[in-house]
């Protein structure tokens, strides 16, 4: 049989389903890593962002830091701050919040630039004050950029999370490194399977949200009550 019939063997067999090595369990451990990390690093970007986004300062360093952060190899990260902390959830959480960031910031910092000058304008002419503007009107006028930097973060970190297992951990990435070091082609082919899987159904969910944000968004500018 084909590699590709035997990964679909594997991913049939219902003893892969059940128990702590089961695929339910491991979905749950990858979802946890990501939406752990993408929140680790929205806490950190999101804010930075939308204050180069407004005030249109540090912009130069903003994109000289999210393009070398976007260099990094996640993986030699990984190695680097493992030797320095040890084995445990810290060292893959750090290197997943380091590859997130540069998205998550450029969304925030690229959504709000995005906005027309005009509109804002307009609403410094009516009073509404700096933080007034940020709330009510360029965050929303954004919200479809930052959402897509939501998008691109996770994406990444889902794909990119299977360097837990690495480091002994668990999630989908468990397949691929425990079939690699037994040769168990059929498991590495069903565990890439599945963190593709994951990924286009994450992508799907997105893609909705960024419409339901341009929908949304306020048309004109809002009064300052």
């Amino acid at each position: 049989m084909s590699i590709w019939s035997d990964a679909v063997t594997w991913l049939s067999d219902s003893t892969h389903w059940s128990g702590d090595d089961g695929v339910p369990h491991r979905l749950v451990q990858h979802l946890g890593y990501t939406a752990d990390t993408v929140l680790i690093a929205a806490a950190i970007a999101i804010p930075l962002g939308l204050w180069i986004g407004h005030t249109g300062r540090m912009r130069t360093a903003a994109v000289s830091i999210t393009g070398a952060l976007r260099a990094l190899p996640t993986l030699g990260l990984l190695t680097f701050i493992v030797l320095f902390i040890g084995i445990g959830l810290t060292p893959p959480l750090i290197a997943l919040v380091v590859l997130s960031i540069p998205s998550l910031l450029a969304g925030a910092y690229s959504g709000l630039e995005s906005v027309d000058r005009q509109t804002i304008d307009a609403a410094r002419s009516v009073g509404m004050t700096e933080w007034q503007i940020l709330v009510k009107v360029e965050i929303p006028l954004a919200l479809p950029i930052i959402v897509g930097g939501f998008r691109s973060a996770t994406l990444q970190v889902v794909a990119t999370a299977t360097v837990a297992a690495y480091v002994s951990l668990g999630g989908l990435g468990r397949y691929i490194i425990d079939g690699q070091a037994t040769r168990d082609y059929p498991q590495m082919v069903g565990g890439s399977v599945l963190v593709v899987a994951l990924a286009l159904a994450l992508d799907g969910i997105f893609a909705g949200l960024q419409r339901l944000a341009r929908g949304s968004r306020p048309s004109l500018v809002p009064s300052q009550a």
